[in-house]
């Protein structure tokens, strides 16, 4: 176990499942997903006890949130390219792609930090909207009944932070103090018959298996991407920090000046010789960073206080 896996372990306990915490990308998906699913659960209910009937409810509100597959209806409701992926009614596949979403989303979030995830279930989404009206136009079974086919759930989505995290890491192993653990391409592969198996089960047209597999390629695609540095996740983070700060435009930026002062100890030394002062304050700004941008981001000094510190 390295020196971020034991500071993880010593500090997650508090912060990992904190819904309040700011910054982690996990829980926000997670939160968006399940705010959506009891949204429509709620109406739901409540058109059922007026109607006694579940069609009212497919055609008056499902109909809003879900992707249609031909692209006039589409273009009269572009918003679903988004809603889509975060919707979901049935509880049985909600509760399935949330906790595939937790088992995944926590391997990239601890391999590449916390900054690329959203893009990767981003990307997944769209790729599945892609593939879907693609596949909706091109097979002739699915385009003859292409105005009743619409998409709907965070599948593709999933698709792709599992395919993105086995492509990082294939050798990523959960349940490690079992046996050994099990290798995240194991899960992975399990996943993907599960979900595509479930599918050809109930005779769904092509179109609904290619979305998926239009997720996976979306996350095969952001890995190879990454690996050549070219990141996909940028442009995605700065249009969301400049779009943040367009409602808080006092914000001010900390120096570099403040950490020198507060955590380097110079006094009657060379003072090009830093000494770091190892305090809960300093061990929260590298576990910060571990969590934005990944172990390997650390500096040399960095990974010396956490290992020094785990010593102690």
């Amino acid at each position: 176990m390295g020196e971020s896996e034991r500071y993880i372990d010593y500090k997650e306990q508090k912060r990992r499942f904190t819904l309040g915490q700011p910054d982690n990308a996990l829980v926000w998906l997670f939160v968006i997903n399940v705010v959506f699913f009891l949204v429509l659960q709620t109406i739901k209910v409540a058109i059922n006890v007026n109607d006694h009937s579940s069609d009212t409810f497919y055609a008056r509100v499902v109909y809003w949130f879900q992707l249609p597959a031909e692209t006039g209806s589409l273009s009269e409701k572009p918003w679903t390219v988004f809603t889509y992926m975060f919707s979901d009614v049935e509880i049985m596949r909600a509760l399935s792609n949330m906790l595939w979403l937790w088992a995944f989303g926590t391997v990239l979030q601890n391999l590449t930090g916390n900054k690329k995830l959203i893009p990767v279930y981003l990307y997944g989404g769209f790729a599945g909207a892609l593939f879907f009206i693609a596949t909706a136009y091109l097979v002739p079974s699915n385009k003859a009944a292409i105005d009743s086919l619409a998409l709907l759930g965070a599948n593709a989505s999933v698709m792709a932070i599992a395919v993105a995290a086995t492509m990082i890491s294939p050798g990523y192993r959960f349940f490690s103090h079992i046996g050994g653990g099990i290798p995240v391409w194991i899960l992975t592969v399990v996943y993907v018959a599960i979900d595509l198996g479930s599918l050809a089960r109930t005779e769904a047209p092509a179109a609904f298996s290619v979305a998926h597999l239009g997720g996976a390629f979306a996350g095969l695609l952001f890995v190879s991407m990454l690996k050549k540095n070219m990141d996909g996740s940028v442009w995605m983070n700065n249009f969301y920090n400049w779009f943040i700060n367009l409602f808080n435009p006092n914000k001010k930026k900390v120096k570099n000046n403040v950490k020198e002062r507060v955590f380097y100890n110079t006094g009657g030394k060379n003072p090009y010789s830093k000494t770091a002062n190892i305090t809960e304050q300093r061990i929260d700004e590298i576990l910060d960073k571990i969590n934005q941008k990944g172990y390997n981001h650390l500096t040399k000094e960095e990974k010396d206080i956490l290992k020094k510190a785990s010593e102690d």
